[in-house]
């Protein structure tokens, strides 16, 4: 007896483990706040999965989906705070309006996670290019491989940077 989007396999994972995720969360989160709604992240995450009819042991399951939105619950926290951080740097006049802020929030995850969908080197060569200023010939020693292969990787690093753009 499914209720409108939600099967009876996500019903009956939900009411058999969402108590327990819930204190799970809330020992690796230090909060019952963001442990309540990381956990209801789980469950519509597989609500739209097309792996929940194949989910065979249900706590490591939910674990696994868990434990990635709690990295990604810690990193963008990182980031909000190093933004934070930078912006007590500048004079009152300089900060952004609280509007302005999100926007630049919502873009630095948006970078985040495309540098973390491209492989290690790639994402480390547009760093020390774009963040550190190197030369492609400095960043091909620092990483061990040729300037050439920089350039592909400063490539491939754009394209995925083209794929971020918004049309207006």
């Amino acid at each position: 007896m499914s209720s409108g989007f939600v099967s009876d396999t996500v019903h009956t994972l939900y009411h058999d483990h969402h108590g327990w995720l819930s204190g799970w969360l809330r020992r690796k989160l230090g909060c019952n706040h963001q442990a309540a709604d990381l956990a209801q992240d789980v469950f519509v995450r597989i609500m739209f999965s097309p792996m929940q009819q194949t989910i065979r042991e249900p706590r490591a399951y939910l674990t696994r989906v868990a434990h990635g939105l709690v990295v990604n619950h810690w990193r963008r926290r990182e980031i909000e705070q190093a933004y934070l951080d930078a912006l007590m740097q500048l004079p009152e006049s300089m900060v952004p309006s609280v509007e302005q802020r999100l926007l630049v929030l919502e873009t630095l995850f948006e970078i985040e996670r495309m540098l973390a969908g491209l492989p290690a080197k790639v994402s480390q060569a547009f760093l020390l290019s774009q963040m550190d200023g190197m030369k492609y010939a400095d960043i091909a020693i620092e990483l061990g491989v040729s300037e050439r292969m920089i350039k592909k990787y400063m490539a491939q690093a754009m394209l995925a940077c083209l794929t971020l753009s918004k049309p207006l």
